[in-house]
Order: structure tokens, then sequence, then C-alpha cells
């Protein structure tokens, strides 16, 4: 009675720690906080200068005594003490002021994170103000983002390919029947598109204007009309700085590794689904969700691989956490989801 006494006056959480962004839904409200997990602190005093989207935008362009970090590595946590201060900006700044209450938070942490990896994130949390901390895996936040009926006792693939992880996982009646974590995703992509202009154009560009290249011209299969973009960097030679034009098939072999190792693990997920549960995705086809799906041409790529049926989650960059979300709108029903 106490309990649902608290969870009346409280205004409970649920998020999605990703590598490159962090995500907070707020019960009876929706997603309120969409920002990269990135910090910014001053070397010489330890003292943070900013959280979020402010410290993404001085990346590169702070002096010696600035350096940027993003705590999480591959979906977990890489460092502990940059991690609980960003939690904390960002749980205060959704709550605005102090809770008289502590509020419940559903985190989704990646498939197969180890008990040390929990426990770093339990505690970060526990610091930042939350009063009961419920992990669960992103595969199952983004199937019921996604609206599968993941309590059917029927097979339920997804493909969840965010900033660090891409995780394939096939769901039926609350459990995770087969699940893999790759850590191939968005990152990896933005890193291949690094390697390649240094090796074939001998130029140096940053991080934010790689992952724009991605996002504008990226695909995973060729384009009807080829298309191209402007990108100013820094020539390796003479330092300088010099505006070059990369097309798009430049950029397809760029991340051609990237994209076939997500390819390679979907094909792994269907060869090592359960007989009965592969039956179920032959029928419907699977989900892709996270800010991977929206490479152009993915989806067609998987289909021609597999001659499944590919479909897109509506917005998937959000499919985690509203998924994490709807389990705290409806904790009681979701409650077997929760991994201990």
């Amino acid at each position: 009675m106490l309990e649902r006494l608290l969870a009346y006056f409280s205004k409970d959480l649920a998020m999605d720690l990703g590598t490159a962004n962090t995500l907070i839904y707020l019960r009876g409200k929706g997603v309120v906080l969409n920002e990269p997990s990135v910090v910014a602190i001053n070397q010489d005093t330890h003292q943070v200068i900013a959280v979020g989207h402010e410290a993404r935008n001085i990346i590169g362009r702070h002096g010696q005594r600035v350096v940027t970090i993003r705590p999480l590595k591959d979906g977990v946590i890489a460092d502990f003490e940059v991690t609980s201060v960003m939690i904390k900006y960002f749980l205060t700044k959704v709550l605005r002021r102090r809770q008289f209450i502590r509020p419940r938070l559903v985190v989704a942490v990646p498939t197969g994170i180890t008990s040390v990896e929990k426990r770093a994130v339990i505690e970060a949390s526990e610091q930042a103000g939350a009063r009961h901390i419920h992990l669960i895996e992103e595969p199952m936040g983004a199937a019921i983002g996604s609206g599968l009926p993941v309590d059917h006792p029927y097979g339920n693939m997804i493909v969840d390919i965010g900033g660090g992880t891409t995780e394939v996982a096939v769901i039926s009646m609350f459990a995770v029947a087969y699940s893999e974590s790759v850590r191939v995703a968005g990152d990896e992509a933005n890193e291949a598109i690094l390697r390649y202009v240094q090796r074939e154009r001998q130029m140096v560009i940053s991080e934010v204007a790689a992952e724009n290249i991605k996002m504008k011209i990226g695909t995973a299969v060729p384009l009807e009309k080829p298309e191209s973009i402007d990108i100013t960097g820094k020539e390796i030679l003479t330092g300088i700085p010099r505006t070059f034009t990369i097309t798009d098939e430049e950029v397809r072999e760029a991340m051609k590794e990237p994209i076939e190792a997500i390819v390679e693990a979907v094909k792994r997920g269907l060869e090592k689904t359960p007989p009965d549960l592969a039956g179920d995705v032959h029928e419907r086809g699977f989900w892709l969700a996270g800010g991977g799906a929206l490479i152009r041409g993915l989806d067609k790529r998987l289909h021609e691989t597999t001659n499944l049926k590919v479909n897109i989650a509506e917005d998937p960059l959000t499919a985690v956490v509203r998924g994490a979300g709807t389990i705290i709108e409806n904790i009681d029903f979701y409650r077997q989801v929760f991994i201990s």
C-alpha cells in the first residue's frame, strides 16, 4: 500500500543510457530529454564545464585545459564518476527541483552486461537520486517500443542498432529466447569513414563531420541517383584546411565492414533461433530500431540477405526509451522483464 502511494506521488522515469545519446521518459509526459552522452571537464580543476548538447558543441573547439569525455563505451559505463555526474545532471534537468519522494527508474542496458557493469549503473543512478532502479535489456525495450506483443507465445525478432552496440534478440512470453550483442554500430561506422578519408583522401576530419557524412549520404545499397557532400578537413601533409567532395559510393565503401558485421549478426540470430520461433519470424519478419535503422537501404540489404520482411520501428531513435517508458507506465504487467 505504501509503495503504491509513493508511486502515485513520485515522478517515475525511464532512461536509455546510450553510448551516443541519453534519453529520458517521464511517466505521464513521454520522452522529455534526448541529449548526447558527453561531458566537458576542466582538467586542471576537475570542474564540469558542460553536459549534453553544450558539451558536444565544443568538441574540438576548446583549449588544452578542457577535455570532452564520452563516459560510456559500447553501451556500458567506462568512467563511473563522470557517468554519475551526467546522469545526475540529466535527472535534475528533467525533475527541475528536488523531489520529496525519490523517483523509480527503469534503465535499458545492453544484452550480456556483466554484474560489475550492472552494479555501476545502479550505483550511478542511486547517487543521482533514484529510489528503485530496475534494469531491462535494450532489445526488450526496443521490442516494446516498436509495439511488438512480447507477452504472446510467438517469436518477435528485434535488431537494435545503437551508437556502441548492435543487439539482436528473439523475444517470446516476456523472455529473451535468443540474444547477441556485437560491439559494432553507429560509432564504428563513423570511425570507418574517418579512416577511409585519411587513407584515400589524405585528409583529417572531425567525428562530428564523419557522423554528418553518414547521416546525409550514408547508404547500405547503391542509390538510384548518386549523391555527394562537401566537407572541410585538414590535409595530413601540410595541415592546411581544405574543402573536398565525397560521394555516396565512397561512403558506402567506407562503411562496408561495419554494415557486413551487422548483417552477419542478424544471420547468426536467425540460425540460432529455436525452430518454432524461427517459423514465427519467417511469417512476420523482424524489426529494426535504434539510430542505425535510419541508414538508408539497410532494410533492403537485410531483406536481400535473409529474404524476410524487414520492418523499421516508428521513430527508431526513441524506440528503446519509449519501451522502457511503457514499462514504467505499466510496471506490474511488465515486471517479468526486469533482469536481476
